[in-house]
């Protein structure tokens, strides 16, 4: 089992950046894939990012050109850098072992206008 733990996010003002970052609780060096989720009250969990292990990195369609997903296996933890944020990217920001389904407790990014 691996345990994953979000941090990083927190009250920023519109337009500004974010690096949240999903630690493991071992190494990450063998996993599928890691990604990224947000939820908002008012919206289902969405996806934002997949990297695999290979480097490999996925983003929605809707996510493309603010959201950047990376990768430290020396640290076994998985970033994800957003910019320009905007007030709907508020959410609870969680990070997600591939196909394992183990979850983070998330963290709150909350963006003000």
């Amino acid at each position: 089992q691996v345990q994953l733990v979000e941090s990083g996010g927190g009250l920023v003002q519109a337009g500004g950046s974010l690096r949240l970052s999903c630690a493991a609780s071992r190494s990450i060096v063998s996993i599928n894939a890691i990604r990224w989720y947000r939820q908002s009250p008012e919206k289902q969990r969405e996806l934002v990012a997949t990297i695999d292990s290979g480097g490999n990195t996925y983003y929605a369609a809707s996510m493309k050109g603010r959201f950047t997903i990376s990768i430290d296996n020396a640290k076994n933890t998985v970033y994800l850098e957003i910019n320009s944020l905007k007030p709907e990217d508020t959410a609870v920001y969680y990070c997600n072992l591939y196909p394992n389904n183990y979850w983070g407790q998330g963290t709150q990014v909350t963006v003000s206008s």
